[in-house]
């Protein structure tokens, strides 16, 4: 073949141990991320040109970030990640099963073996994999808050050190909870996250409400509200100028008063309008109540002065996402004039108050009654650390909302690749011919998560698959111990994973395993290589 390609095109480049190019490179990906895997995983630091740092050990960050320039393990990271997109978590476990499926079956194609009887039998593998995951999974169609904390935490702390990945669980199922309505599916839109570089990442929190990155504008309106009136506006509250360019005449003082009172009489009637509406809700059982104007256009300084002088907190020029966020958070619908105002539009929040840092001012409209959206307010010394705990809380997020989509989850802890692994093995004796090669590789390969989840622990391999394999012979359900190295029960210790996860690994490894053993030369494309050699080379 290269022989042939040559009297082709002297020009081309190709290459012959293409096999052994790909399972180099598919192993040389699953080194660098083996590490990272399980909550006693290692961090990796990032460091690109203009020299900022990003610490992380989130597979789907150091697959997107990291240059990788073999075709093959660039391959191979797409595939991962977008194992990410579609189901939030299980990137560096697909990178750890295609390096392992193909390290196992250059194992038997050393020996002769055709590769592709070694992927019949991954084919058949996955067939029965798939099935044996419908069994394996354990149902449940009420899904309550404990199992959903359950799986986040075992998502988030893979992600982020155990003391964070605690404080992080119980915001992210209570995010997900709020947002959810009975018959509709889940949008994680819904959940604003709003970064703040203050005091240390653990004082990160949920906000039943919205957090807006500006404040008041005016030093005199009061910094905290107790159950407030809440009045969204779309309406400019400042003077503005004709779109036609006019002159006016005057010849005395009085005259220019006038001039001057009269532009400024179309915007006193709308704050005359706004005043009168507060002191016509704030009255009787409301007496009490603060009141909040939060304006989408402008309010100029006599504006604001009138509307502080009333104990109305204003803000101004707030952003259109936060408009839109704030009706769904506090109910109210916003206002494109201020004529016929009525309490139907008026928004409701328990607190509403101002945080000052540095330059920066936050606005917290919180304790709100039945929010559609909800806020998870990222706390952390530096930039880094703030980023971390995004990616953690993204991947927690989407780990929530599957649990409830799939109303069922999986035993966590290397579990179900032990079982699977010794399922294959008895399956194996149902297949016919040199197939079964293929079964055995994939049985074995399956083995490197729980291998790896007592390595990074720092506990001798072959002890922990023993303990493991003869647990599972006694008929138990059995993950590893990170904190002691011995087998354990995830189900006791609460340790689930999510059922899609798995599912779409099983199909994609076993694929992309396929296709790169079934590669047997590697050409480059393109048509640059059918020119002629360069005149004088």
């Amino acid at each position: 073949m290269s022989s042939a390609l040559k009297l082709i095109n002297p020009n081309s480049d190709f290459s012959k141990q293409a096999l052994q190019l790909n399972i180099t490179a598919a192993v040389g990906l699953q080194e660098v991320l083996r590490s990272n895997l399980g909550p006693r995983g290692t961090i990796k630091m990032l460091v690109d040109g203009a020299g900022a740092l990003k610490l992380t050990k989130d597979g789907k960050v150091l697959l997107t970030e990291m240059q990788i320039q073999h075709p093959t393990a660039s391959m191979i990271a797409k595939a991962s990640v977008a194992q990410d997109e579609i189901t939030g978590d299980g990137t560096t476990s697909v990178v750890l099963l295609v390096g392992e499926l193909l390290k196992q079956a250059e194992r038997y194609v050393s020996e002769g073996l055709h590769p592709r009887m070694i992927t019949a039998g991954y084919d058949a593998s996955k067939k029965e994999a798939l099935n044996f995951l419908e069994e394996f999974k354990t149902k449940h169609e009420e899904i309550d808050r404990e199992l959903l904390v359950s799986v986040a935490r075992t998502s988030l702390r893979s992600k982020v050190h155990r003391a964070l990945a605690d404080t992080l669980t119980e915001a992210v199922v209570d995010a997900v909870l709020a947002i959810q309505r009975e018959g509709q599916p889940i949008d994680l839109h819904m959940v604003e996250i709003m970064k703040m570089q203050h005091r240390a990442e653990t004082d990160s929190r949920l906000i039943r409400g919205l957090v807006m990155d500006h404040g008041a504008r005016h030093p005199d309106m009061p910094k905290a509200l107790k159950n407030c009136f809440i009045l969204t506006l779309n309406v400019s509250l400042e003077y503005e100028k004709s779109e036609i360019n006019s002159g006016f005449f005057y010849s005395t003082p009085e005259q220019r008063e006038k001039l001057v009172e009269s532009e400024r009489k179309h915007v006193d009637d709308k704050l005359r309008k706004i005043v009168d509406f507060k002191n016509t809700v704030c009255t009787g059982e409301f007496a009490e109540y603060g009141f909040v104007v939060i304006n989408q256009k402008g309010i100029d300084p006599l504006s604001l002065d009138v509307l502080a002088k009333h104990n109305i907190l204003a803000l101004r020029r707030a952003k259109r996402r936060n408009m839109e966020r704030l009706q769904l958070a506090c109910g109210g619908i916003a206002q494109n004039s201020v004529d016929d105002l009525s309490q139907e539009v008026l928004g409701f929040a328990g607190h509403v108050h101002e945080q000052v840092l540095g330059e920066e001012k936050y606005t917290f409209v919180e304790d709100v009654k039945d929010p559609y959206s909800v806020t998870i307010l990222l706390k952390g010394p530096n930039a880094h650390t703030i980023d971390m705990c995004n990616n953690a809380v993204r991947d927690g997020l989407r780990a929530v909302k599957n649990a409830i989509e799939d109303k069922a989850v999986v035993a966590g802890g290397g579990a179900f690749h032990v079982a699977l692994s010794q399922h294959l093995i008895e399956f194996k004796k149902t297949v016919k011919g040199r197939a079964k090669m293929g079964v055995q590789a994939f049985a074995d390969a399956l083995l490197i998560i729980p291998k790896v989840l007592a390595q990074n622990a720092g506990f001798d391999v072959q002890d922990v698959i023993v303990a493991l394999q003869e647990e599972h012979m006694d008929g138990h359900i059995v993950g590893v111990d990170v904190k002691t190295g011995e087998t354990m029960d995830p189900k006791m210790e609460g340790i689930w994973d999510n059922y899609r996860v798995h599912r779409h690994m099983l199909h994609s490894c076993s694929v992309i395993a396929s296709n790169l053993l079934l590669v047997d030369e590697i050409m480059r494309a393109g048509r640059t290589s059918l020119k002629g050699p360069e005149p004088g080379m």
